[in-house]
Order: C-alpha cells, then structure tokens, then sequence
C-alpha cells in the first residue's frame, strides 16, 4: 500500500458514522482511479461461518438495509442512472464491486463509470481489490455506528461527529492489546492524530505542544511497535495480526 494513501485512509477513518464518511470514502477510491460514483450498501443475508471477501459481482438480490451514493464533480448522472448490478457482461465492465459478509449482513462498496466506453481495466480491477482489506471494514464500522445506541438522544448528529475518533481510539487500542505492547497516554495521542490523518504541526496545535516534540513522540512510539515512522503506522494498524507481532517482535 503506497505511503501517500495513509493521510486519505485516516480521513475516511475519523469520518466513520458521519455525513462526511460517503465523501471521504469516495475521494480516497478517486486517489487510485477515476470513478464517476461510489455506492455502499448494507443487506441482510443468512449468517455465514466466516466473513468473506470478494471482487467479483454476487446476485443482489436481498433488499438493501442502507445505502448511499456520492458522485464525482464531473458526473451528471442520476441514482436511476446506475448500471443494474445484475446486468450482463457487458455493463460489469463499467462497474466494480467489493463485497465482504459478516454476522448475517452484506456490505458492497459499488463503484461505476459513465457510458461503456469507459471500461475499467484488469489493472484498475487490482488496484481496487488491493484496497479491499481496508475499504471494506471502514464501510461495516460506519453502518454499524450508524446505528445508535440511545435511540432517544437529543443531537444523535452531533454524537455522530466524534464516533470516527472513538472508533479510531478503540482500534488502536485494539491492536496494542493484541500484541502485547503498551503506549504513554501522549504517544497514543499522537499516533491517533496521524492515523486520522493529521499532520505534526496540527497536532503540535491541537496538543500544545512543539513541533519536536511531536515527533518526539512518535519516535518512541514507533520504537515501541517495531516500526520505522509516521508512514508505516497505517500498515502496522491494519496489517494481520500475525504479521503486526513478526515486525514488532
């Protein structure tokens, strides 16, 4: 995963559960190749054993419990406008579907393009399906965070607003539990606000603190996770488990 993704992937991240997630979702898929929209959705289906993965177009046939579609500045289509997911060979070229079930559920991000002439290639194709393992948790966190917990909550908006950081503060720590490792409360700080996506300066900012020392902090941090810095903290973050413990060991 190239490194100049990280600050889009901790965008999308810190936007789970909130109007800005579609959009942000969006923009990071444009960084690899040109899309006209983006559409996620979620559809009930009979539990399965184990969550699986895929690239290929699957029957859609359950209604959808939720879904959203963002389109690109230069699109003129409509919603209705949409190649059909269960159309012939032909539509799919102009389509490209990651799908991942989990718990009874299907989350599908769609993506399309204008017109057949645009086709996209076996190399777009790749490129989506290498992204998949990161797209595709980031839409089921944001549906399931769409769903609140106090149903009768006064502002359920702007409780929506801070989910994308909490759910970014709960995996991060996550992930040091599973590894055995633990942070100081400032180096999880820090490495928090670059995963969602922030630069040194901003958090120097945010946290009142010098740019040095920042860094500083990340230094240590990353001396504590086995990694070498700022642009490898988004792989440690979502890389396998086993994988995360051979590097940190």
């Amino acid at each position: 995963m190239n490194s100049y993704l990280f600050p889009h992937i901790g965008k999308v991240i810190a936007s789970t559960g909130s109007r800005h997630f579609p959009r942000m979702l969006h923009d990071l898929i444009l960084t690899q190749l040109a899309v006209d929209a983006t559409h996620i959705r979620q559809m009930r289906v009979e539990p399965v054993g184990r969550t699986a993965t895929r690239s290929e177009p699957e029957p859609m046939k359950e209604p959808a419990l939720l879904a959203e579609t963002v389109f690109s500045n230069h699109s003129v289509a409509a919603v209705d406008d949409l190649p059909d997911p269960q159309s012939s060979t032909a539509a799919e070229a102009s389509q490209l579907h990651l799908t991942r079930r989990k718990d009874g559920y299907r989350y599908v991000i769609s993506v399309y393009r204008n017109g057949q002439s645009q086709r996209f290639s076996a190399q777009e194709r790749s490129l989506l399906q290498d992204i998949s393992p990161v797209l595709l948790p980031m839409v089921e966190k944001h549906i399931d965070a769409l769903q609140p917990a106090n149903p009768g909550a006064e502002n359920p908006g702007e409780a929506a607003e801070g989910t994308g950081l909490e759910t970014l503060r709960a995996r991060f720590t996550e992930r040091l539990q599973q590894l055995g490792l633990s942070l100081s409360n400032r180096e999880t700080e820090v490495c928090i606000g670059l995963l969602a996506g922030r630069t040194a300066p901003e958090l120097a900012e945010q946290l009142q603190l010098k740019v040095n020392t920042v860094e500083s902090y990340l230094k240590r941090a990353a001396i504590k996770l086995g990694i070498s810095g700022r642009h490898s903290l988004m792989r440690w973050m979502y890389s396998p488990q086993e994988a995360a413990a051979s590097s940190a060991a």
